[in-house]
Parts: C-alpha cells; structure tokens; sequence
C-alpha cells in the first residue's frame, strides 16, 4: 500500500468495487484517520469486496498523522468522501466506539437468573461508573465458568477461584453523548448501522484465534496504546497508554528538523530499518527517535504482562500487535527482542478471500484494520 502524504490532504487504499446487494461494512473512527472494509458472504466464506482509509488531519486542519477531535459533521464528510473514494457501495454494517470513550469491567456477583441478572447489574455498576447510570448505555453478559482449562495454563500457583455461589459479569458502558454522535454520523451519511462496538472487541474478532490461554493484544494507535488481555475469547484486563505513533513523529520531526510530514512520511515507509536513501548518521537519529516512544511502550507492555501474571496466577506468552502502528517497518523483530513473550502481528485480512495480487499489500496493512474486518465479520456471522 503506498501513502501518499507531501501535499495531498488524504491518502486512499481500495482494493475491488462489488455489488451493495449482500455486501457488509465495518467502519472504525480512529484518532487520526477512518477505515472502512466492505465484505460480502459466498459460499460460507467472507469475501473482501473493497477497503479503504483516510487522513482525518486535514478535517481539523492539521496534518495526515496527527490525532484531531472532530465534530459529527467533519467525520460525516470525511467518511462520505472515503466512501466514494473507496467505491463502496454497500450501506449497512458496523461502527466502532473508541475505547477512550467506554468502560469496561469484570464483576463478581451471585448466581441468579438473567431476570435478577437486569436488575442487580445497573445497581452494581455504580460502584464502578463515575457518571449517573442515566448517562450511559450498559450491555453485560456471564462469563462462562472456567471448567477443565488448567492445563491450558502456566500456572505460577494454585488460582484463585470464584466463589461457587458467584459469577463473573463482563460489564461495558458507552457514554449516551457518544452514541447519540456516532447515530448522527451514520444518518448524515446514509448509512444503515446495525450496532455499536467498543473498538477492542472487533479487533479480537478479527486478530486471535480461538485458544485458551490468555493473548496480550497491544493496539498502537495514532494518539494512544491500547492493551488488553483476552483469555478465552474474553477480555479481562485493560489498561490505556497515552503515547503512539503520533509520539513517535514528533520526536522525529524533532530530532531531524523536519516538518512532521516528512517524518511521518519516513516513519511509515523506513521505520526502523536502515534505507540506503538517508546516510548513517541520518538512519541512526530516525532509529534512535523512534525507539524513544518505542522502549517506554513496550516498558509498559512487560510491567502489564507481569501484573497479569502475579493478579491471576498465569503467565501470559503470547503478545499480538494490532492498531497502524503495527505496520511499522521493522517492529516485529524489534519486539521479539525486547518483550518477555512470543510475538505475532495481527493479519485480520486472512479471514477474507481477496485477489492473490494483494496479499503482500493486506498483510502489510493489516493491523490498522483489525477493528474494521472485525465489525464486517460480527455483520457476516449474525446474518
């Protein structure tokens, strides 16, 4: 996928116009751009119909890159001119919640039934919402007990179990102004959204297989850094870092006296690897820079890896990068190197079937549209 930054206000990918009969959307409202994939079912399989991305900078009149606070009316253009840009062509599907915007916890509460269930769960809630519950939409649901998996497990010690009698509830809550935003979003552009889903949920859908032991996934976004623990398909520790790859550019742009298109431009196509195009000097400072934001996130990542492991008792092996700054040359082998953990970058695009002249281009773009493939999936799967 080639970005085309300088002096173009929006960069595009899109792959094959299809049919809107059918066809499925997954949109995700990042903080510095908006993606959109179109799937379609056939034959029991997903098939990528088109994809696309836009630089939400320029809606706010800063730069591609940077992280920028819309207005609904500036996301609904910026999503309409993605659209058409993208030839997209169907018109009902998913939206994303940025996780910023959301809350989510795990209760321990009795065993009773899902009609007691609705009415102790917004009382309990409470105790953990800093809002009025009349301020926000609550979705919950039982997390399966745990039964036969220890082996599935490094134990550290015997864990901790919940007590016969209780139950663990996933608790999400979604703030009502944000919702009513997204709603004026998705009408402004005609669009048809069957559900709202908090951004980590999607790109689990999309990114992890479906094993039992727990997978730190660490989202790296423009403006933060996203880590959750998903264990058993279900999240159990979430933890937000206010750094990303808009850090990263500016300690570039910084440390080169450059303007900050031209760093995000270099961090996006060299990365961290050496480029015959800068001397040595040149590809040792942009390295350098880079890491700067680098080393104190994946600092973050081991200190949550080992928290995890002393709260519950397991070790946690497994580390999944996801989010657009997974696409960042060279930071796979940089994380094998430094994090206590196995490392894989997610590759949501496998689970469509898509032109054999685009594989190299999905894998390697791919992370940034986790949550995007994952909303299309929960669309696909329910229909």
């Amino acid at each position: 996928m080639s970005f085309s930054l300088g002096n173009i206000s929006k960069f595009f990918s899109s792959a094959l116009g299809g049919k809107a009969d059918g066809s499925i959307l997954g949109i995700d409202i990042g903080a510095s751009s908006a993606k959109v994939v179109q799937l379609r079912a056939s034959r029991g399989t997903a098939v990528l119909e088109t994809y696309g991305e836009i630089s939400l900078g320029p809606y706010g009149g800063v730069a591609i890159g940077k992280a920028v606070k819309l207005t609904p009316e500036k996301i609904s253009e910026a999503l309409s001119d993605l659209m058409r840009e993208a030839n997209v062509t169907g018109r009902t599907g998913g939206l994303s919640i940025p996780f910023s915007a959301s809350l989510v916890s795990v209760l321990e509460m009795p065993k009773v039934d899902k009609d007691s269930l609705k009415r102790m769960v917004p009382i309990e809630a409470r105790k953990y919402i800093p809002l009025p519950i009349s301020e926000v939409t609550l979705d919950w649901f039982a997390i399966p007990h745990e039964e036969q998996m220890e082996s599935a497990f490094d134990q550290i010690e015997a864990p901790k179990p919940v007590h016969a009698k209780m139950q663990e509830i996933l608790l999400v809550a979604i703030h009502n102004d944000i919702l009513r935003d997204y709603q004026n979003v998705a009408e402004t552009t005609g669009l048809t959204v069957n559900f709202y889903e908090i951004e980590i949920f999607s790109a689990t859908r999309s990114s992890l297989g479906h094993g039992s032991a727990p997978v730190l996934v660490v989202d790296l976004g423009a403006a933060t850094t996203k880590m959750y623990i998903v264990e058993r398909g279900v999240v159990r520790l979430t933890h937000l870092l206010t750094s990303g790859g808009q850090n990263m550019t500016e300690t570039l742009a910084r440390s080169l006296t450059w303007e900050f298109e031209k760093a995000e431009r270099v961090k996006r196509e060299i990365g961290l690897v050496v480029s015959s195009a800068y001397s040595t000097d040149e590809n040792d400072k942009i390295k350098t820079a880079l890491l700067s934001t680098l080393t104190r996130v994946f600092s973050e990542v081991d200190r949550v890896l080992l928290s995890y492991g002393q709260r519950y008792n397991k070790n946690v092996s497994h580390v999944l990068l996801t989010g657009g700054g997974a696409s960042l040359p060279g930071i796979s082998e940089y994380a094998k190197q430094t994090l206590h953990a196995d490392v894989e970058v997610a590759n949501p695009f496998s689970h469509a079937e898509a032109p054999a002249f685009l594989r190299d281009v999905l894998q390697q773009i791919g992370p940034g549209f986790s949550v995007a493939v994952g909303l299309a999936l929960r669309n696909l799967k329910s229909k």
